[in-house]
């Protein structure tokens, strides 16, 4: 990922030396398993712990690993050569009994564990940052939009409400596909464990904190990666509910809420009144990037036989992209939603913009209560409403002088009133304890 999109936690945890750092974590853990069962001198893997860290794996071996691979044309041949180089003579028991994918597949398992953790931690601070403007707007009254068309009374919290709620569904997806990938496959060339007993994988699974992948040819099933891929996608797609819920709000003609300004900040190079919703305009776009990490990660699933690359140069890209860009975009949105400007008198005037249409509905319940048909209350309630657009009178003016409308004045001014609408809204929040 470009570095305007890459969080420091995650530049450093895909980065080519950390890499390097990671299979040699799993390397060591199959040596320590493989002396457990006697099968590697007593004291190798703490000698070959001992090595590296007084000479840790940084970008010079990197480095050095990407010269021998422009030889070898093998990326872990070339990186256990240069293991021999750095780490001595008992660096020959690494990799003993393995094939590469035992050592690729479970040390990218254990960096998409760390990178969907990050992501966790990031999207349960947004959820926080939601949680308060949920509480504070929940009973800040606005109109509501179907359709993009103003329809019925409702509260500013409820949008919150709403977005709290799917980001609870997206903890829980991240969490399950978490799970997913925290395996470990050392079963040796198409899983048979033909040169690697499953002790040694049992092992190193349970030193690394991973659970054995139970059956498995020369790869970890991609439908495992895919399911990561699918629950940052569809974070994705929160994240642009928001984005795109702000975008709205701040349009002109809107104007109920607006991403906050900076001092010193511009918002057009030629217009200086422009204050735009760029960082929401910028989450659109994330959005579209993880939609389509997806479509590659389900590209990858189907592999022939026991094993090919195929998968291979597309996971180089999507995983550190996917959670890297998923980390930045809820970072950003929680930025925004504490920085948000929220305009509730522009929210009461918004209420009553169309002049008392809003309330169309509940004027023709208290008619069918009143004693008229459905079809005929309709009929009253659609005349004066056709009319108030026509005219700009309010509603209750055009029903008032309609004698086909039986409410009493006092009847007919308690059904333009937003409070009825919000009865039920504390009700709604201590679903969720709030």
């Amino acid at each position: 990922m470009i570095d305007r999109y890459a969080t420091p936690e995650m530049r450093t945890l895909w980065s080519e030396a950390n890499t390097y750092r990671v299979w040699l974590e799993v390397e060591l853990a199959a040596t320590e398993a493989w002396e457990a069962l006697g099968e590697v001198p007593a004291g190798t893997t703490a000698a070959l712990r001992e090595a590296a860290a007084a000479a840790p794996l940084d970008d010079a071996f990197a480095e050095r690993v990407a010269e021998l691979e422009a030889l070898t044309r093998h990326d872990i041949v070339a990186f256990t050569r240069a293991l021999t180089e750095r780490l001595g003579e008992g660096a020959r028991f690494v990799h003993l009994g393995l094939t590469s994918t035992d050592v690729v597949d479970t040390a990218q398992n254990l960096r998409l564990r760390e990178a969907l953790r990050l992501v966790l931690d990031d999207v349960r601070a947004l959820r926080g940052e939601v949680r308060r403007l949920a509480v504070a707007h929940k009973h800040t009254p606005c109109i509501g939009r179907t359709h993009g068309i103003h329809a019925e009374p409702m509260t500013f919290g409820l949008k919150f409400l709403n977005l709290y709620a799917a980001l609870g569904r997206d903890l829980g997806r991240l969490e399950r596909a978490r799970e997913a990938v925290s395996v470990a496959m050392l079963s040796g060339s198409v899983g048979t464990y033909a040169h690697v007993p499953p002790e040694v994988e049992e092992i190193v699974a349970a030193r690394l904190g991973l659970a054995v992948d139970p059956v498995t040819n020369q790869t970890v099933a991609r439908d495992r990666h895919g399911e990561a891929l699918a629950a940052l996608a569809l974070l994705g797609t929160t994240v642009e509910r928001a984005a795109l819920e702000i975008r709205h709000l701040q349009r002109s003609e809107v104007r109920e809420a607006q991403e906050g300004f900076a001092k010193g900040q511009t918002g057009s190079s030629s217009m200086p009144h422009k204050k735009n919703p760029i960082a929401s305009e910028n989450l659109t776009g994330i959005a579209r990037l993880l939609r389509s990490n997806l479509h590659a990660a389900l590209e990858n699933v189907a592999l022939w036989h026991e094993r090919d690359i195929s998968h291979s140069a597309v996971e180089r890209v999507i995983l550190p992209d996917a959670t890297t860009v998923a980390s930045y975009a809820v970072r950003r949105l929680t930025r925004v939603l504490r920085d948000l400007v929220v305009d509730p008198a522009r929210m009461l005037v918004n209420l009553d913009a169309l002049h008392g249409l809003v309330y169309s509905q509940r004027v023709l319940h208290e008619l069918i209560d009143a004693g008229l048909a459905r079809e005929a209350a309709y009929e009253v309630v659609q005349r004066a409403s056709l009319a108030s657009w026509q005219t700009g009178r309010h509603l209750r003016d055009e029903l008032q002088g309609d004698p086909a409308c039986t409410l009493d004045d006092a009847r007919l001014a308690a059904a333009f009133d937003p409070a009825w609408y919000l009865r039920h809204v504390d009700a709604i929040y201590a679903r969720f304890g709030l």
